[in-house]
């Protein structure tokens, strides 16, 4: 069966090399990557051949979870050097600019035995960590052969995602039977993995870590509406430096709409248009999801007659005189939600199965999403039973939840600070999982832990 595998990607990656070569040319995507993709890591790579622990991190989301170990590995451990992978390129950068932890940072290799073996020589890990849900039969197969101790972080199947590995669930049993332990996000997704093929003791419910990654900000720098004070002295000049480009005047509106897709923008701008109605001196703030989508938002907002700037165009230490700002950084959206009035977070309104919420709910900020969160359903439904969100069935009730919103302080802060308050109680996963990791680098470890499935770790 790795066989077939191993023929099928190869069939796929023939199939989509067109569309690779095309992202190469007019990106710059995939070219500086590919030797590390081939397995072919920088001679300087773990030149003394050290031990390490492996995490891989697909993309940000995953990348910024992961701070919430890495100060732990690194006191607990520190003759095994940490090494961190991603496969996207916005990964990439935020891991080698946000994570001061880490040693080396470096693509994730092809799924081929040959080329996972080469990576393997070179990293040389005692435990690989797959953060959330990303599972590669060879380089897992390999792991084992080299008696690399492997573990699932954060792990979540989404309803999205269950039936595909369902259908292929005789290939996945001998899959995830290389896998030494799984620390499931919540008891449905720990159902879900076992139903496909995971061993039940090697199962355990640990929590988000999410929640765990964030940096709750002081209760002392929010406003009696539940906004951050928004003209208060930057007190940390790397991740904050972000907030001295929006030097916002306190009672000017902010809408942030974050992480958008295509089919999304146009929703928020008409929403926007109708806010201005009533609140002539309103900012919009846009965060495409994709950096290559940044010049086709901005000419997407300038057709509808705004006055647009690019946060990259932005003076410092002072207020953007535009209607619009396209946030064409990487990394800088997470502390930015720090200026919102009332956030809209994208990848909702189409089926693209939503994302991160926690980020600006540790701000004690009113969040809105739309129907479509099977990414992060778990969270979703928290935060609406809790009151702490609100959800709209389409783009067209965005406009009037927004200016609800932006109208009425009093609902903000009593959303603001349900959200706020969810983070602070449902913190404490990175403490159960660092107790399975502990339990997986024993120097007399020979193999799998045994637990009871569904047992929520102590810590």
């Amino acid at each position: 069966m790795y066989f077939a595998y191993s023929v099928l990607i190869g069939v796929f990656f023939v199939l989509v090399s067109p569309y690779l070569l095309y992202q190469a040319i007019r990106y710059r995507k995939y070219i500086h990557s590919l030797p590390q993709r081939l397995g072919y890591l920088p001679l300087s790579f773990n030149l003394d051949g050290d031990e390490s622990i492996w995490i891989h991190a697909v993309s940000v989301g995953e990348v910024l979870t992961a701070r919430a170990l890495l100060p732990e590995l690194r006191q607990r451990y520190p003759r095994l050097r940490l090494f961190l992978s991603t496969t996207t390129m916005t990964g990439q950068q935020v891991a080698r600019t946000n994570l001061q932890y880490v040693d080396e940072v470096f693509y994730l290799p092809f799924d081929f035995g040959f080329i996972v073996n080469r990576t393997l020589r070179l990293v040389k890990p005692r435990l690989f960590i797959m953060m959330e849900t990303e599972i590669w039969p060879n380089l897992l197969r390999a792991c084992a052969r080299e008696n690399v101790r492997t573990v699932l972080v954060n792990g979540r199947i989404s309803a999205r995602s269950y039936p595909r590995y369902r259908l292929a669930r005789g290939f996945f049993r001998r899959v995830l039977g290389q896998v030494d332990r799984f620390c499931m996000q919540g008891e449905e997704s720990a159902r879900r993995i076992i139903d496909i093929g995971a061993e039940p003791e090697r199962v355990t419910v640990t929590g988000s870590l999410k929640f765990d990654s964030l940096d709750l900000t002081d209760s002392s720098d929010t406003s009696s509406d539940g906004s951050q004070y928004r003209l208060q002295p930057v007190r940390d000049r790397g991740r904050n430096r972000v907030l001295r480009f929006f030097r916002i005047s306190q009672d000017r509106p902010v809408v942030i709409a974050a992480s958008t897709l295509r089919g999304e923008e146009e929703p928020v701008l008409d929403a926007f248009q109708r806010i201005r109605a009533t609140m002539p001196s309103a900012l919009l703030i846009v965060a495409p999801r994709k950096p290559e989508r940044f010049d086709e938002v901005e000419r997407l907002a300038r057709r509808s007659g705004w006055n647009v700037a690019r946060r990259s165009e932005l003076r410092v230490d002072s207020e953007p005189r535009h209607d619009i700002v396209v946030l064409d950084t990487i990394g800088e959206l997470a502390q930015l939600y720090q200026v919102a009035t009332a956030v809209f977070v994208g990848g909702s309104l189409v089926d693209a199965g939503g994302h991160n919420i926690l980020e600006p709910a540790v701000f004690g900020k009113p969040i809105v999403f739309g129907p479509h969160m099977e990414n992060f359903a778990e969270i979703a439904r928290t935060f609406l039973d809790n009151v702490a969100a609100i959800q709209i069935r389409d783009g067209r009730a965005l406009e009037s939840v927004l200016l609800d919103l932006l109208r009425d302080p009093v609902q903000r802060a009593r959303l603001g600070a349900a959200a706020r308050a969810l983070v602070e109680a449902n913190r404490g996963a990175r403490a159960r999982t660092l107790a399975v990791l502990a339990e997986l680098l024993r120097p007399d470890q020979p193999g799998a832990v045994v637990r009871p499935f569904i047992r929520k770790a102590e810590g």
